[in-house]
């Protein structure tokens, strides 16, 4: 929460009613909830309608636990729980007073330690309508930094608790996001399919209301009355002032970016092997799996405060612990998962640094396994890279087929940055393809007699540093070097015959504090440049090659705190570049803002396009507004966008689409130009109410080192679409490599060996995903398919799709299906929509009807969610 969006946070309120008179005083029963207890206006006078409500942030200036408990009162006088514990005797001694709770994670703790009698008295307050719960979510979500999948979960998890705990009166009528920094097209999406808001109910409410002067609806009543114009992109960056842009934070803390988008990834393995190998996955020879440990801790992680980076320091620290709490209870989870679906029982390793060359159980083995899960609901390739200390071993496929492998000694670059994690000399690299969800198991073994803890120096990994016509490729891509630079001098798709001219480097701008236009410097939420240009980290950088039969590499040094990777897989049709930045020097009292950027000629018009929340794409152009006048006082940090997984710009024929692997903020600050921020170490606050400089102090308290990925794609305008929005679902449901010493021995309750599985029949088409599929309660599950194409985008793609669910698993057999809606808390039939009016020639989309032949028969349009409640029989 920052200070100045607290002091305005009824501006985008939609309150469900007044709240100043008893219930019942609509006409409607006394004590029943939702709009039927809203009060009477009194007509002929100027109704005042006081609306109390929470806004608890779960974590900022202090901890989740410090804010509930009242803890760190020299930083701030705030404790949730006596929130509670002083409005329920005011709500049972006033009848006319009501009461909204929004924040689900602290209301969840503290009816976790109430009485029997008290959680009777709040049931009542809650039938009533005069406790009232808004938004619903577990937290109130970030909506820039934040990817869609993780909103819909921690929705999710805080309507279900509301569910279970209140029934239909615990049921959130409203959308309530009041203090985000900006808000998303794709977050207004997803609010309207929750069903927020009921065209029924508020009709009556209308009614009730045209006796009189009200303003009881400030913005939900007038869709009903008035002709509304449709905006189609959405409200970022945010500004509250001439050179206050809230575009830094789309960066701030890149390491607890990366960290919350993996606990995702791995939140979904978890809780699909929980579905897939049933009871035998909560409770095994590990021990008790539990996965809604981290669930909560991923739902958490959402907040405004949390994966937005504006959090103290103390704070992101506790963000980060409850999430590897989380990760703990899934690793006893997914080990007997994957010993009860394999039948063999192994010591399970889960190397979490593995981007590092770290892994110290695995480095010494002359036997081991790697298990590669794919949570895609397709077959998917991926390579593994292995620290190891030996230098020849083979690798064997589940059938028993030699896979062909690589040994590379471990870069200069890897050993700088793990310092004293890890001791391997060498990286294992193979290719493993693994089937729809499900796993493949590799066995590898160190060649008898071959060298232990030796560097490997043969001719497979050949280094060069003669810059000379270098190029790197495989058979889709060519990437070319500049002979005097060693920076990337342009790409060619080899398939589709055609090239472009591409520059690629680091370049830092130097953080603002202040000047005579305004005192306003950079910060944790404010991104304010000194100069409009940045500075190059450097113009010429030394390089040397690797180059074997998997893989090809240019090693890029451009100084002692930035270095990059620049590297082809055999087929795989992007460029991949591992960038390496820090510790940002400061020496200088300069802070620094350090992006990546891609310089081509192509002829852009200033515009270019980035995702919302992962999911739909949205055009932008530079010093430009859609719905409003914009007069533009902060060129650089006022055109820039949060970037949650990609960034592209094109021409009439070609396309640069660049990937990330967190969020980050992204723009175009020239034609042909596109940069993505992806750190930030800055010596100033920026007075938005967090109080301390954002410099976070790494591993070593010398500063944050930070390693990361951009995937870069050149295609067609025509073909783009295909390749991005493929490979953006497989990075963020990326395979998961767990590691098992030994060969592993028999489990007695398994009769054979399973070395390849897969819970599909066959894999989902590639325009259909597997969003979610979950454990829902002890007798039903959740799935949410998700049509992942928009309408246009491709000639293959963009089209409806059919599935039977009744055919797709193999692992079960669904017995009834229920459409829901998304977050799961209402039968889909029972949700009606608002008509709105809209000026001539606009209209809002609406989901067409489906043709199915049964409930087990799906149809998915394009960019649609669909959602079930299922039960199922194990085979």
């Amino acid at each position: 929460m920052a200070k100045l969006l607290a002091l305005s946070s009824l501006y985008l309120l939609l309150s469900v009613c007044p709240f100043i008179l008893g219930p019942g005083a609509n006409g409607g029963p006394a004590g029943k909830c939702g709009y039927q207890a809203c009060p009477a206006i009194k007509p002929g006078m100027l109704n005042v309608h006081l609306v109390p409500h929470t806004h608890d942030d779960v974590g900022w200036l202090k901890t989740v636990d410090q804010y509930y408990y009242g803890g760190r009162t020299d930083t701030q006088r705030a404790g949730v729980q006596y929130i509670l514990d002083s409005v329920i005797p005011q709500l049972q001694a006033d009848p006319s007073k009501r009461f909204i709770y929004v924040e689900v994670a602290f209301f969840y703790r503290w009816w976790r330690q109430q009485t029997d009698r008290m959680k009777k008295v709040v049931k009542q307050l809650v039938d009533e309508g005069r406790l009232e719960f808004l938004n619903g979510g577990w937290c109130m979500n970030d909506e820039a930094t934040t990817h869609y999948s993780s909103i819909i979960d921690q929705m999710t998890l805080g309507f279900q608790f509301l569910n279970d705990t209140f029934g239909e009166c615990g049921r959130p009528r409203v959308a309530w996001h009041i203090d985000p920094f900006g808000h998303s097209r794709e977050q207004a999406s997803l609010f309207a399919q929750w069903g927020a808001g009921d065209a029924g109910e508020r009709q009556m409410s209308k009614q009730r209301e045209e006796g009189g002067v009200s303003l009881m609806y400030p913005a939900s009543d007038y869709p009903l009355h008035s002709t509304r114009s449709v905006k189609s992109d959405d409200f970022f960056p945010y500004a509250d002032g001439p050179h206050q842009f809230w575009t830094g934070y789309f960066t701030s803390r890149p390491a607890l970016k990366r960290y919350e988008r993996l606990s995702n990834n791995f939140l979904q393995v978890c809780n699909q092997l929980e579905v897939v190998a049933a009871s035998d996955s909560r409770s095994g020879p590990f021990g008790v799996g539990d996965s809604s440990v981290l669930r909560k801790a991923m739902a958490v992680a959402q907040h405004h405060d949390a994966v937005s980076g504006t959090e103290k320091q103390h704070v992101a620290n506790d963000y980060a612990k409850k999430l590897a709490k989380g990760w703990d209870q899934c690793e006893v989870l997914v080990s007997n998962a994957l010993m009860s679906l394999s039948g063999m029982k192994q010591n399970f390793i889960f190397c979490d640094k593995l981007n590092i060359s770290v892994c110290p159980a695995i480095e010494e083995l002359s036997e081991f396994t790697v298990t590669v899960y794919n949570p895609l609901a397709r077959a998917v390739s991926v390579y593994v890279r292995i620290p190891v200390n030996g230098t020849d071993y083979t690798v064997y496929d589940p059938k028993a087929s030699l896979v062909p492998s690589q040994v590379v000694a471990v870069s200069n670059f890897t050993k700088l940055l793990r310092k004293d994690r890890g001791y391997a000399v060498n990286e294992l690299v193979f290719q493993a393809r693994s089937p729809a969800l499900g796993f493949s198991r590799y066995s590898v073994s160190r060649k008898p007699g071959s060298p232990v803890l030796s560097t490997l120096t043969s001719s497979a990994s050949k280094q060069q540093h003669q810059r000379t016509g270098l190029t790197i490729e495989n058979e889709y891509i060519r990437v070319l070097f500049d002979a005097d630079t060693g920076l990337i001098s342009g790409i060619e798709n080899l398939l589709k015959n055609f090239s472009l001219p591409v520059s690629q480097s680091f370049h830092w701008y130097s953080a603002s504090t202040g000047d005579e236009e305004s005192s306003q410097a950079s910060g944790a939420y404010i991104f304010r440049p000194k100069q409009d240009h940045p500075f190059p980290v450097a113009k010429n950088v030394k390089t040397y090659t690797v180059q074997t039969d998997l893989f090809q590499e240019v090693y890029q040094n451009f100084s002692k705190w930035c270095s990059q990777v620049v590297r082809l897989y055999k087929d795989q049709r992007f460029v991949e570049l591992e960038w390496t930045v820090g510790p940002i020097p400061v020496g200088d009292r300069i802070g620094k803002e350090v992006i990546n950027r891609f310089d081509t000629p192509l002829k852009t018009e200033g515009i270019f396009y980035t995702d919302s929340n992962g999911r739909e794409i949205l055009k932008r152009r530079r010093d430009y507004r859609p719905t409003w006048q914009l007069k533009q006082t902060e060129p650089v940090a006022g055109n820039y966008f949060p970037v949650n997984s990609r960034i592209y710009m094109k021409d009439s024929k070609i396309q640069l689409t660049v990937l990330t692997d967190r969020s980050q903020g992204g723009s175009s600050s020239n034609d042909g130009s596109l940069e993505l921020m992806v750190h930030r170490r800055l010596l100033h606050d920026d007075n938005r109410g967090v109080g301390e400089a954002l410099s976070e102090p790494g591993y070593d308290g010398t500063g944050l080192i930070v390693r990361g990925k951009h995937l870069v794609f050149l295609d067609t305008v025509r073909g783009s679409a295909e390749l991005h929005r493929l490979q953006a679902q497989a990075e963020y449901m990326a395979p998961w490599t767990i590691m098992g010493q030994g060969p592993g021995t028999a489990y007695s309750s398994r009769p054979k060996h399973v070395a390849e599985f897969s819970a599909l029949k066959e894999e989902l088409p590639p325009n259909l995903h597997l969003l979610t599929l979950a454990q829902w309660d002890s007798q039903s599950f959740l799935i949410r398919l998700e049509h992942q194409f928009e309408m246009g985008e491709s000639s293959i793609y963009s089209k409806p799709v059919t599935v039977d669910l009744a055919n797709l698993f193999s692992a079960f057999k669904i017995t009834s299906v229920e459409e829901m809606s998304l977050g799961f808390n209402q039968r889909k039939q029972d949700v009606s929509r608002l008509s709105w009016k809209t000026r001539p020639g606009r209209r809002v989309k609406s989901v067409s009807s489906h043709k199915a032949s049964s409930d087990y028969v799906v149809v998915l349009n394009p960019m649609e969610i669909r959602t079930f409640r299922v039960h199922i029989k194990y085979l």
